[in-house]
């Protein structure tokens, strides 16, 4: 069985950003997702989350037709054979509301944490968040979360 791995917006934007302090770890994830030696999954809500920051990133950096180019990757991450898109239900609507209410995060970090324990898969953020700081030891422990920025 293939490792299974729920990747945070921030992973996927380190991975397109060449010039992103961690984005040789982000481009050796995806290396490993497109060999696929892993299983990524990806909440929908993450998955629009990548929409509109992809969109901002290619406008910040000159590119042509930003919104063009950030829809082209969205289907890219959909169509993959080893990107599972999770459209959701009511367990992990329950669990990620949960998350929410105990630990404060960005709702979307809590849909990566809820589908991560559902799947008994590894969640993995670039960095830790400040609202993530007071419980990292935690979500550590219950979540097994990965962050980029240890693998400096």
């Amino acid at each position: 069985m293939k490792p299974k791995i729920v990747i945070d917006t921030s992973v996927v934007i380190e991975y397109l950003d060449r010039s992103g302090a961690w984005h040789r770890f982000a481009a050796a994830i995806f290396d490993s997702i497109i060999q696929g030696k892993v299983i990524a999954y990806i909440p929908v809500i993450v998955l629009s989350e990548i929409l509109y920051v992809s969109k901002r990133l290619y406008e910040k950096t000159g590119k042509a037709n930003p919104k063009r180019k950030a829809i082209k990757l969205l289907r890219w991450l959909y169509r993959n054979p080893n990107i599972i898109i999770v459209r959701g239900g009511l367990r992990l609507a329950v669990l990620s509301g949960l998350i929410k209410s105990k630990y404060r995060l960005a709702l979307s970090d809590c849909y990566v944490l809820a589908l991560a324990k559902l799947l008994k898969a590894k969640p993995i953020f670039r960095k830790r968040e400040r609202e993530m700081l007071d419980y990292i030891d935690t979500l550590r422990k219950i979540y097994n979360v990965v962050f980029l920025e240890d693998y400096q």
